[in-house]
């Protein structure tokens, strides 16, 4: 089933362009003019497939409802990367930017609807002003330093702090994911991942 693909008007876009006015403070003739006549909003059903191991990534995607992750997977074993929801970017990244075959798939978890940007649209736009190009870099450096410090998690704490770190800042999520899902993520084990739960329920009238 190919997602349903539609233009872009303001209200749709109200969250992507607050989320790209982090960076640069784009002026609304920038946005009008030059940004949503070359973005579209993408719809996908639960469990559905944005993007395949094996393809080049051809979209950067920004979330505006749902839920989605990115994974590889090695046999039948699935490991996840990335689970992000409303406000974030997702993409085969590497795969995006280097124009090479993505060792990712991406799948929505829930119905989910995406703001999307094709590659050479994004040249062409990085290309048309400094302003855009600046926002480009920007972005571009949000997102490797929020990998980098999740890759440092899972390296240098222990599993219990990883998980209470992501109740503690995740806890909307912790109640949309699958537990199966949530511990491949965590790097943790099923059995763990259940135990650590059942601990916080217990201790939860102290939090």
């Amino acid at each position: 089933m190919l997602p349903l693909s539609m233009p872009v008007n303001e209200k749709i876009a109200a969250d992507f362009v607050k989320f790209l006015r982090q960076f640069v403070p784009l002026t609304d003739t920038e946005v009008k003019k030059e940004l949503l006549p070359i973005v579209s909003t993408r719809e996908f059903a639960k469990k559905q497939v944005i993007s395949k191991a094996g393809e080049v990534e051809n979209y950067m995607n920004f979330i505006s409802k749902g839920l989605i992750r990115k994974y590889y997977k090695t046999g039948e074993e699935e490991h996840i990367v990335q689970i992000s929801r409303e406000g974030h970017l997702i993409s085969a990244q590497e795969s995006f930017y280097t124009r090479t075959p993505s060792e990712y798939f991406v799948e929505a978890l829930e119905p989910s609807v995406v703001i999307s940007l094709t590659f050479e649209d994004m040249e062409r736009l990085f290309a048309s002003s400094h302003s855009f190009e600046r926002l480009g870099r920007l972005v571009t450096v949000h997102t490797m330093v929020l990998k980098d410090k999740w890759q440092t998690s899972l390296i240098m704490q222990s599993p219990r702090d990883r998980f209470l770190n992501f109740v503690e800042n995740h806890h909307e999520i912790l109640q949309r994911v699958p537990q199966k899902y949530l511990a491949s993520y965590l790097n943790i084990k099923p059995e763990t991942f259940s135990r650590f739960k059942h601990l916080l329920r217990l201790k939860r009238p102290a939090l």
